[in-house]
Formats: C-alpha cells, sequence, structure tokens
C-alpha cells in the first residue's frame, strides 16, 4: 500500500513561516499532478496549491505571494513553503497525488498535518 507521508506542520506566530514535505513511501507511476489540500474547523477542504507535472502550478487565490509550492513530480515529492502566515491558515494540510485518466481521477492521500498560527 502506497503511502504519502507528510511532515513540517507546527505551530507558528502570525508573519512566521513553515515549510511542509510530502513524499511517497513507494514509487508512483503516471502521476500527472501533487498538490496541498487543507480544511478547517467547520469549512470544506479546498485546494491551496498543486504542481503539475508540465511544471505549472495553481495557488488558491487566498495564498497567492505567500506560498510556493514546488517538487519533482516523477520523484514523487512535492513541498509547500508557507511565509506570511496568518490565523486563517490554521487547518489539517494534506498532501495528494493525482492520476490523470479519460472520465476518471485517482487519489493518493496523506494523513494530514496540523498547521496552527496563533500568538
Amino acid at each position: 500500500q502506497v503511502q504519502l507521508v507528510e511532515s513540517g506542520g507546527g505551530l507558528v506566530q502570525p508573519g512566521g513561516s513553515l515549510r511542509l514535505s510530502c513524499a511517497a513511501s513507494r514509487s508512483i507511476i503516471n502521476v500527472n499532478a501533487m498538490g496541498w489540500y487543507r480544511q478547517a474547523p467547520g469549512k470544506q477542504r479546498e485546494l491551496v496549491a498543486r504542481l503539475i507535472s508540465s511544471g505549472n502550478t495553481d495557488y488558491a487565490d487566498s495564498v497567492k505571494g505567500r506560498f510556493t509550492i514546488s517538487g519533482d513530480i516523477a520523484k514523487n515529492t512535492v513541498s509547500l513553503q508557507m511565509n506570511s502566515l496568518r490565523p486563517d491558515d490554521t487547518a489539517v494540510y494534506y498532501c495528494y497525488a493525482a492520476l490523470w485518466a479519460p472520465g476518471d481521477t485517482s487519489f493518493y492521500w496523506g494523513e494530514g498535518t496540523q498547521v496552527t498560527v496563533s500568538s
């Protein structure tokens, strides 16, 4: 069973930085995208950032200019550098890998890592 293993969450003060990392426990072939979702208490899970195999990246409007995604799709690794953190960034952050097929998408998920932004 392939797992995505996350690291780097924690408690940080507003304005601070954290770096999240994610790697697959075994190689996953044909990955098209990797990235991060987050879910805050009482809210729906939302896409934070993704890295596509073409090299393109996408970000949620709320994190543009503050977060940077990087990684190596072929090696199944992805990181998220989070700067200028705000209390509303507090959430559980989930790493994912997506495999696209006509009419279907398969996902691998990490277990999540807590990020808390508080003074």
